[in-house]
């Protein structure tokens, strides 16, 4: 897939909740929460022609320095939800996305969270993506 010209700031997924991913009383537990917003990030950056395993080809790699995760209503075995996240901002280094889950309608507000990131090399020294890697460069300073 090519990197897209225009890129949209926000981004919405789907995903069904699986009974592993509940408790003993079919409710979700909190830790999936944070992968659910892994899904959405990463099925965005592949929409907009930035897979990961497309930039690890690159010697790049985009690590979580951050993460947390609020929540308001419990998310139950069966149940879809939406995330949306939105890349809030790019400083040249790294980069900040905001999530929402919520149901399928947007009515009910089950968790907001957010993650930090970060470009580095396979030696896990910052990389300044602006001479590496131009093209990378070129999408996420629309998020600046």
């Amino acid at each position: 897939m090519d990197i897209v010209t225009e890129v949209p700031r926000t981004h919405e997924y789907t995903h069904v909740v699986q009974y592993y991913e509940t408790d003993a009383m079919r409710v979700v537990h909190h830790s999936n929460y944070i992968r659910w917003m892994e899904e959405c990030r990463l099925d965005y950056m592949a929409e907009i022609g930035l897979a990961y395993d497309r930039m690890e080809k690159q010697g790049i790699i985009v690590p979580v320095i951050s993460a947390s995760c609020e929540y308001r209503t419990a998310t139950r075995y069966g149940e879809s939800v939406k995330i949306i996240s939105e890349m809030e901002r790019f400083d040249g280094l790294r980069f900040f996305v905001s999530y929402r889950v919520t149901d399928p309608d947007g009515g009910v507000l089950h968790a907001t969270g957010s993650t930090g990131h970060c470009f580095l090399n396979r030696d896990m020294k910052p990389v300044n993506i602006k001479k590496t890697a131009p093209a990378i460069y070129e999408v996420f300073k629309t998020f600046r």
